[in-house]
């Protein structure tokens, strides 16, 4: 029998490792990816929507044009996982595998903080969908960009959509009457690197961004307009560019496979506790930033432990906790941190200054995987 893979999830971990094994083996493995949505989109590219340089349609990728020989991709909802017989249910049947890997990502806890609901985030792409219609018709107030908790994708984000917005707001000529703060859990905009934190912190000083660290948005009135912090101050907010509170798929926790949130994983094998069960990317609790770059490092981790192991060999992938962030810095110029978690005794990251080159290279890391993932 050919060996058979279940991936859970077609997120950057999922379809990295499906296409690698893919390229490997051929249809000599039977690989099953699962997936709830029918199209992939760049985390990235919801600030684009939001923003409206691009429309929802120009940035889905619809799984249907992800064709790899060996794999099969079916858009179903696990509602169970078993992790000691590896052995999957979705709503339309089971699957059974000789390895199973969950790259099911973190889910958003908008009830978590109160009055959230009834307020924007920009998360989500509905979310940012929803902001793409109000931002236009903005012309004085506060907006905040506001975090609710830790840990959440891709820690530059709000710093981006800070920076992003002041430009916006130039653009039409009504900067000038609103006010812009950027409320965060950290006490820099990317710990793991001071360069690049206070390259941020710099920029948001000479725009007349307000920065307010080392706090969360604990509670959002839409009606009166404020939000309320974790050490129970007030700000008033005309609008909240909101970050929500990142939790497991409720799958994921009924499945027990959830410790203190995440999936517990080897930080270089992503190996589970259980023999032959592994998670990547956003699910699984390596100490890395939740970032898709990160969870196509860990499949490629992955795909050398399954290759060997398929050929019989006891070889393991070692993944280095390393990843490359480009992040929009205004003005129309990309910035780039290079961050390795593992090599030393703590996180290091390099800064590469904001440049028009660097937004070809972001430019070319988007356009490069769509080429490898789905033939564009």
């Amino acid at each position: 029998m050919k060996p058979r893979i279940l991936i859970l999830g077609a997120g950057f971990g999922g379809m990295e490792l499906s296409s690698i094994l893919s390229e490997t083996f051929g249809d000599g493995v039977n690989v099953t990816l699962i997936d709830k949505g029918d199209a992939f989109v760049f985390g990235y590219a919801k600030l684009d929507v939001m923003f409206g340089r691009k429309t929802l349609d120009e940035v889905r990728l619809p799984y249907k044009n992800f064709v790899k020989l060996g794999v099969r991709l079916v858009r179903e909802t696990v509602t169970s996982i078993d992790p000691v017989a590896k052995r999957v249910v979705t709503e339309r049947g089971s699957y059974q595998a000789d390895y199973l890997v969950v790259a099911l990502g973190a889910d958003y806890d908008i009830a978590a903080t109160p009055g959230l609901a009834e307020s924007t985030e920009f998360y989500s792409v509905a979310g940012a969908e929803k902001l793409r219609g109000i931002l236009p018709t903005f012309t004085k107030g506060s907006i905040v960009i506001g975090v609710c908790a830790a840990p959440f994708k891709c820690p530059p984000a709000p710093s981006e959509a800070a920076l992003m917005l002041h430009d916006f707001l130039v653009d039409r000529g009504v900067r000038q009457a609103c006010e812009i703060s950027v409320v965060i859990p950290f006490g820099t905009p990317v710990p793991p690197s001071p360069e690049t934190s206070a390259a941020l912190v710099g920029a948001f000083a000479e725009r007349g961004i307000s920065w307010v660290p080392g706090r969360r948005v604990s509670s959002v009135d839409a009606v009166g307009k404020t939000i309320t912090l974790d050490d129970g101050s007030v700000m008033a907010c005309d609008l909240l560019l909101g970050v929500p509170k990142h939790c497991a798929p409720d799958v994921v926790e009924r499945s027990g496979m959830a410790e203190g949130g995440w999936i517990t994983v080897d930080a270089r094998t992503l190996e589970t506790r259980w023999p032959g069960v592994f998670a990547v990317g956003d699910i699984a609790n390596t100490g890395t930033p939740k970032a898709g770059v990160f969870a196509e490092g860990e499949a490629k981790s992955v795909a050398v432990t399954l290759i060997a192991a398929i050929r019989g060999r006891q070889d393991k992938g070692s993944y280095d906790g390393t990843g490359t962030c480009y992040f929009e810095f205004g003005k129309g110029q990309i910035a780039k941190v290079e961050v390795d978690f593992f090599s030393g005794p703590k996180p290091t990251g390099t800064f590469h200054a904001p440049s028009e080159t660097l937004r070809r290279d972001k430019d070319l890391f988007g356009s490069s995987r769509k080429a490898r993932w789905f033939g564009l």
